[in-house]
């Protein structure tokens, strides 16, 4: 296994220089190729693998800022990101979250909105401070802000917020038509829509709900409520 070192750059970031393991360019891709084969479990580890061994080369108690244009420097901040997201869909939010904090460390741009996965974890967490913390780098220009701020008051206080629920509801129609159905088909026709140029708002709300599903199945009540407000 070849070692990779950190190589600074005139812009004070670091560069991820190595091969072997430490080409995260060709384990990010080999990780990808055995999740569509159908090795997630393998494809999973791989990933998380990876971001030990990128671990083992960051200096301790030292902020180190990774170069997000650098081929390799990029794979790897990616492959922290794909690690989190694997995290996330098992509902280990905990890992998720750590996950993403290191990656915010590493990436403090949050060129991949990173911040975003690590609200949802914070909510499903119960850590209602760090949510309140991260929630103003969460643009307001997509759903899932106005859908996190309905989450986080409905945890914490048992109701929907009008102001958030209106918001949803007008807003973010086809999200609010979409967390309120009955079914969640990932059948051809969303598939071939997602994939499209220029995905429908349909498709774009059905894919927000593939992304969050394993949430709403552990926390039901919140669908519920939602479904008992368009009525």
């Amino acid at each position: 296994m070849q070692k990779a070192t950190l190589n600074p750059t005139p812009d004070q970031t670091f560069e991820v220089v190595g091969g072997g393991d430490y080409d995260f360019v060709k384990v990010l891709s080999r990780s990808r190729e055995m999740q569509e084969a159908g090795d997630v479990r393998e494809a999973c580890d791989m990933r998380f693998q990876a971001v030990r061994r990128l671990q083992d080369l960051l200096p301790e108690e030292e902020e180190t800022n990774l170069e997000w244009n650098h081929r390799n420097t990029r794979a790897a901040l990616e492959t922290i990101f794909a690690s989190a997201i694997d995290h996330f869909l098992i509902d280990d939010f905990e890992m998720s979250a750590a996950l993403l904090e290191l990656l915010l460390e590493l990436d403090p741009e949050d060129h991949q909105e990173a911040v975003v996965l690590l609200a949802y974890d914070y909510v499903a967490l119960g850590e209602q401070e760090l949510f309140d913390e991260v929630l103003n780098d969460v643009t307001d220009k997509y759903p899932s802000r106005t859908l996190l701020l309905l989450w986080s008051s409905f945890r914490r206080e048992g109701r929907l917020p009008e102001g958030e629920l209106r918001r949803f509801r007008t807003r973010y129609a086809p999200w609010f038509e979409e967390f309120t159905a009955a079914e969640h088909p990932a059948d051809e026709a969303y598939l071939r829509d997602i994939e499209s140029a220029r995905p429908s708002t349909g498709a774009q709300a059905r894919e927000l709900w593939l992304q969050t599903e394993n949430l709403w199945r552990r926390w039901p009540e919140f669908i519920e409520a939602l479904r008992a407000a368009a009525k």
